[in-house]
């Protein structure tokens, strides 16, 4: 009776728990649902639930059939083992006694055993193929490339779109087919079981039918897969080439056809057997196959690579490097990069710079590590907000077109104190961040500290830039679902020791509406206080999937993203940008990226509204195939670029990481021809720098300058190349992001036989600059810690100049300032406390342009220079008194009295300025 009432206990806890795993998981179903229908995008939600459950139901059932009906072969047997009965003799007499198993192995139960293990495995065999719909949905919807490879001659949409399904089948089918196989000699051994003959599976000859056709089923998909390995072969890497070389078309493709003969003779060989019952032929069969695959599938290809090739792999090879060559520029729109030539050695003087202050007044000197803490000790003004990230970008301020650098106040709720962490405070009040800071890439105060255009709580500037809804409840922290337009205080921003509130008025999220909505919200979130909170109404909205890099996945899984998604200003609102790519490892003939994909396409600019969370998917390159098939499967997710707001579509700027890729596989695939290429006589690499104290490799970087050739400035990306094994600089390559010339590659290349510095010959030659050495040395005796900022060439005219800031950054202190700036220019190597003194040491005084004369004539002084002098000198004392400052705190009494002396010259000049 105790065991009874155990084995009920226990079976009542079992359905208990799968009831409540039902309905959690229909509970996440449907508010999924609820979740994309907010955002309009139901139909992309019944696609993939649609294709995903579809295929494993398709895969599931097609598995139950076959192993069921397989097992249903072997349930006779089973039937005629367990009812045979067993004659004893003993002393003289014959007893008949029947198997023990006769009273459990009926047919009605076999056929049930059958159909629940079946049933069991192919619920989990489905699982097998989760997350392959997309595999399927791009076989439905091809996109022709119009390009061909040579080797079949068939247009590259089949081994982007259609391979990889025949592919995923094969696979699929052969697992299936191995699964099969293991559970009917589990049935057959129960046979022998039965029959108490457990150690003859392969004596009962029904066994041997059974699984001799399973073997030839085996074969027959082998024999598929080794045509389908022909197609995979574009995909491989043997001895110098990627794709199919030499000994791949020579050697291993001829093998596989060889192979797939074999095998489909192997499946017949064994149908034969079947009514020949020579099962000497199962064996011979699979011997053969296992030998034929090691000597034609690894020894012979083996053998051909390393005496035929090896000996003369540039001239064996030649016809296919140039195909690896022509199709990994094509895969990474290598082929699109315009070439040019750069002058060395080219000298500027003052007029150049004078002619040149959209790049001067743009060039960077807050690097985002050092701005990054010292944006947080300027303005996150409570413990709650986190600047997360520094992005850059540019904006028209003032009528004026700047590079900035701005971060966004995210509210990190993790930060609270913790007396603040209530569930009401972090559901309902503590919701959104608040407003962003901004600052101009080159400017900063007395102190060393930057200056702002946006900042403060409610958002402060002297500029045009007006930020009229701050509220960030959308971002890459906010990690957390909330509840808005409760009846508990919303907590909006901070002011002085009292806080401001303010109530929810966008239509984001999903309003809870009633009852039964309020429930399936409890199980999905798993949070009970849904329920039973009194603050919560019908008109609430629970905002959830808020942090961007789970959002926008969530309605598009299938897209790769950027690192890095960048806040926007735009007509008041601020908006999330962030770059998608689409990839793949199946493109013939090309050298994959780290060994992923071998395709990649900035083909997707994705916007979220910080305080909507509206998303909106925007296609940067129409000419991809991936995107087009995309589009076909999601009708009208996708939008044109032109459909996206004018002032948003002014910040759209090309990715950093797609640029660093292109220019990672550029450094060897600018050789075009394939003897250079193989050779590596002219491999490139990316350069690398001194940052603080520590080599690492340079990383691309924004600026504003004029390319040459172009009147007006623009906002590009830059990284240098330097030659392999060498520090000088070889090219540089830039990629457009302004209007129409968006996407748009240069590589700009110098003249190989002179010399022009590299970054890290730069460096060097800054360390062995006598007085900058003196200078960081003296820093590091006061305990101070020197920061080396990052090292950026800047293109001008038909030359480059190089600029480091140097940070300080006290032992105490976790707030750099930006102190010195160095300039490398031609053999010139200057540090001064602004950027304005270094070019001025440089190129000699009055190289702004308010310093010019009329006609350009510099020297001819009229009424508008005078102010922008007075600044100038202003500017000059100020940081001749910091400096003062520093070597007084230092003992420097020497250098304490010559900044002095330069300090009174200084303000002589000033007061000569201001009487006239």
């Amino acid at each position: 009776m105790q065991n009874n009432f155990r084995r009920v206990y226990y079976t009542f806890l079992g359905v208990l728990f799968l009831l409540l795993l039902l309905v959690v998981a229909g509970a996440r179903l449907y508010t999924d649902w609820l979740w994309f229908q907010a955002l309009e995008y139901q139909r992309v939600f019944l696609t993939i639930i649609l294709s995903d459950v579809g295929l494993r139901l398709g895969v599931g059932v097609a598995f139950f059939i076959l192993l069921f009906t397989s097992l249903m072969f072997t349930r006779g047997h089973l039937l005629r083992a367990a009812q045979r009965a067993t004659v004893l003799k003993e002393d003289d007499l014959l007893t008949i006694q029947s198997s023990p198993w006769s009273r459990f192995l009926t047919n009605r139960f076999l056929i049930a055993a059958f159909a629940a293990l079946s049933l069991i495995m192919a619920f989990l065999f489905s699982f097998s193929v989760a997350g392959d719909w997309v595999t399927l949905q791009k076989f439905l919807h091809p996109t022709s490339f119009g390009v061909s490879e040579p080797v079949f001659n068939l247009d590259l949409g089949f081994y982007v779109f259609r391979l990889p399904f025949f592919l995923f089948l094969y696979q699929v089918a052969s697992a299936a087919l191995l699964v099969i196989a293991f559970w009917t000699a589990v049935a057959y051994f129960l046979v022998n079981l039965t029959q108490g003959t457990a150690g003859g599976l392969f004596q009962s000859i029904a066994a041997r039918y059974h699984l001799s056709f399973l073997a030839a089923l085996f074969f027959i998909l082998k024999a598929i897969g080794y045509q389908l390995e022909r197609y995979a072969l574009l995909f491989t890497h043997t001895g110098a080439v990627w794709g199919p070389g030499y000994t791949a078309t020579h050697a291993t493709l001829p093998a596989y056809n060889i192979l797939t003969i074999i095998a489909l003779v192997c499946a017949l060989a064994i149908i034969i057997n079947l009514f020949l019952r020579r099962f000497r032929l199962v064996v011979y069969s699979i011997a053969v196959m296992l030998v034929a695959s090691v000597l034609l599938g690894g020894v012979y290809p083996g053998i051909v690579q390393k005496f035929r090739v090896q000996p003369n792999e540039i001239v064996m090879e030649k016809p296919y490097l140039e195909r690896n060559i022509e199709f990994t520029r094509m895969a990474y729109k290598l082929d699109s990069i315009e070439k040019k030539d750069f002058p060395a050695g080219r000298v500027l003087n003052a007029e150049d710079i004078r002619n040149n202050q959209d790049t001067i007044e743009n060039i960077r000197l807050w690097d985002w590590e050092p701005l990054q803490q010292t944006y947080s000790q300027l303005q996150e003004m409570r413990p709650y907000y986190q600047f997360v990230d520094i992005d850059v970008d540019r904006y028209v301020v003032d009528g004026n077109y700047r590079q900035v650098m701005l971060a966004a106040r995210e509210l990190n709720q993790e930060h609270l104190q913790p007396q603040a962490k209530t569930w009401i405070n972090q559901r309902l009040s503590y919701t959104h961040g608040y407003g962003i800071a901004m600052s101009p890439v080159n400017e900063f105060t007395g102190e060393g500290l930057p200056t702002f255009f946006l900042k403060d709580i409610p958002p402060v500037t002297n500029t045009n830039l007006k930020v009229e809804r701050p509220e960030i409840y959308y971002g890459e922290k906010t990690d957390q679902y909330v509840i808005v337009n409760t009846n508990a205080q919303e907590f909006d921003y901070p002011r002085g020791e009292e806080n401001v509130y303010t109530t929810y008025t966008g239509e984001s999220g999903v309003q809870i509406s009633n009852i039964l909505r309020r429930l399936m919200f409890t199980f999905a979130l798993g949070d009970y206080k849904i329920l039973f909170a009194s603050d919560i109404d019908n008109n609430s909205r629970v905002l959830y999937y808020r942090k961007i890099q789970e959002r926008v996945p969530k309605i598009a899984p299938f897209l790769s993203y950027d690192e890095d998604p960048y806040i926007v200003l735009s007509e008041g609102r601020l908006f999330w940008i962030w770059d998608a790519y689409t990839t793949t490892d199946k493109f013939p003939y090309s050298e994959p990226f780290n060994n992923v994909d071998n395709y990649i396409r900035n083909a997707v600019k994705v916007v979220l509204d910080a305080y909507t969370g509206e998303v909106d998917f925007y296609i940067s390159d129409p000419e991809d195939p991936l995107v087009q098939t995309y589009s076909k499967i999601f009708p009208g997710m996708f939008k044109n670029m032109e459909e996206m707001p004018g002032d948003l579509s002014q910040h759209v700027r090309y990715p950093v990481d797609y640029f660093k890729i292109q220019a990672q596989m550029y450094a060897s695939y600018h050789m075009e021809d394939p003897q250079v290429f193989y050779n590596r006589e002219d491999k490139w690499n990316l350069p690398m720098e001194i940052y603080a104290s520590e080599q690492r490799p340079m990383e691309p970087y924004y600026t504003i300058i004029k390319l040459p050739g172009q009147n007006e400035p623009e906002f590009v990306l830059i990284l240098p190349f330097t030659p392999q094994n060498k520090n000088n600089m070889i090219a540089w390559m830039a990629a457009r992001s302004d209007g129409e010339n968006y996407g748009k590659l240069l590589a700009y290349y110098f003249p190989k036989q002179e010399l022009v510095y590299g970054p890290m010959q730069v460096e060097a030659r800054i360390n062995q600059d006598t007085t900058i050495s003196q200078q960081l040395s003296l820093w590091d005796q006061r305990g101070s810690n020197v920061i080396r900022g990052n090292l950026l060439a800047i293109p001008i005219k038909d030359a480059l100049i190089y600029v480091e800031p140097l940070y300080l950054q006290a032992e105490q202190s976790r707030m750099p300032e930006l102190r010195r700036v160095i300039v490398t220019h031609g053999e010139r190597v200057v540090m001064e406390p602004s950027l304005e003194l270094a070019l001025a040491r440089i190129f000699g005084e009055g190289v702004s342009a308010e310093a010019q004369g009329p006609a350009g004539e510099p020297g001819t002084v009229e009424q508008p220079q005078t102010a922008a002098s007075v600044r100038e000198l202003a500017q000059r004392a100020n940081q001749l008194y910091d400096e003062a400052q520093e070597r007084l705190k230092a003992g420097d009494w020497a250098g304490y009295g010559d900044s002095l002396a330069k300090l009174k010259q200084t303000l002589n000049e000033l007061a000569g300025q201001a009487e006239e």
